[in-house]
């Protein structure tokens, strides 16, 4: 089979900077991402080009896509993530979606000022992750939250083993003690496994943490149980715009697990095992940053009680002088005691 037209696209983009993002709606429209802006390109496909470029994509990703198999998740050769939606469902031609792996982006240290942070913002985040803290990353559609997992990823020690799972690889760091776990669905005679099935396996294999690329269901409960159980430094990520937001989305991931709990018992749950929601969105200008560091306290009735330690003031994430209820634990693990005073 040829080498399609939409594979020459990428090999051109991947040669310039800054593009997050390539989408084609169909044959001739098609868009790409740069800094935050989408802009059109002057470029034709056949139904050929695309249909090679989806099969190519199909087989790389050990999965089918056809019009029985009408969507796919899957991954480029260089870590990028690809959507595949059949031709069936557009009327039109394969709708495809790349966000691309920005491979400059590797570690706090070696992105300075990436999402708006300060040195000591880094140095917070970097003390929560070593403090063993649970941690949701949360945010809208393409806001960056599997970058920022993967900067909290590598500041994980390398004695510990880390168990990570995905419906779709996208997690990317270098730590020696890990597996990487990736769900399937059941393909024809061929079974499959969830990520919730793939959760309640990894209890049974030793990790110190869990790390669930992004919760989008019932696999919620098995995290949370997990996270109060001694998997301390979990972590994961969540589609919502607000840290209230996000409390109430796991709330209702929670309930799809068909265990039906008092809402006060569910959100004793959630309050017990995140200990943090970081949240991500674009600024006006159209750029990723941290808009707030919201720690989750305690219950209160059937409140969940939650304080800010920082929001985004005049584009800068600014701390609001409150100290976390779990100030001495990150003073055990190297947070300054005068550590808020001043900042």
């Amino acid at each position: 089979m040829s080498k399609s037209k939409v594979s020459d696209l990428l090999d051109e983009i991947a040669k310039k900077s800054g593009i997050s993002e390539v989408i084609i709606n169909n044959l001739d429209n098609v868009y790409v991402e740069k800094d935050g802006e989408l802009i059109r390109l002057d470029v034709k496909f056949s139904h050929e080009d695309l249909e090679i470029f989806c099969q190519d994509i199909a087989n790389s990703n050990r999965k089918e896509f056809n019009s029985q198999y009408p969507i796919l998740d899957g991954n480029l050769n260089d870590g990028s993530r690809v959507n595949l939606i059949h031709q069936d469902y557009t009327k039109s031609s394969h709708a495809i979606t790349i966000r691309r792996y920005m491979k400059s982006i590797k570690t706090f240290d070696g992105s300075p000022g990436i999402f708006g942070l300060s040195p000591n913002w880094v140095y917070f985040l970097k003390t929560l992750v070593k403090a063993r803290l649970n941690v949701v990353v949360a945010g809208g559609t393409g806001v960056g939250k599997t970058t920022f997992l993967n900067l909290l990823l590598q500041e994980i020690p390398h004695k510990e083993r880390i168990i990570t799972i995905e419906d779709t690889r996208e997690l990317q760091f270098h730590l020696p003690n890990v597996v990487r776990l990736e769900a399937r669905p059941s393909l024809g005679q061929q079974a499959g496994l969830s990520i919730r099935e793939l959760l309640k396996n990894t209890l049974r294999m030793r990790p110190d943490r869990i790390i669930v690329g992004e919760c989008r269901g019932g696999e919620v409960f098995d995290l949370l149980q997990a996270m109060n159980t001694g998997h301390e430094g979990s972590m994961t990520s969540v589609h919502a715009n607000s840290p209230g937001e996000c409390l109430l989305r796991l709330e209702n991931l929670y309930m799809l697990s068909g265990h039906d709990l008092p809402l006060k018992a569910l959100r004793y749950q959630i309050s017990t095992a995140v200990d943090f929601i970081v949240q991500l969105r674009r600024d006006k200008d159209g750029k990723r940053v941290l808009s707030h560091v919201t720690e989750i306290s305690n219950m209160e009735g059937e409140r969940i009680l939650t304080q800010e330690l920082g929001t985004l003031k005049n584009g800068e994430l600014k701390f609001t002088g409150l100290v976390p209820s779990c100030f001495e634990k990150l003073q055990k693990h190297g947070l300054p005691k005068d550590f808020f005073i001043g900042t």
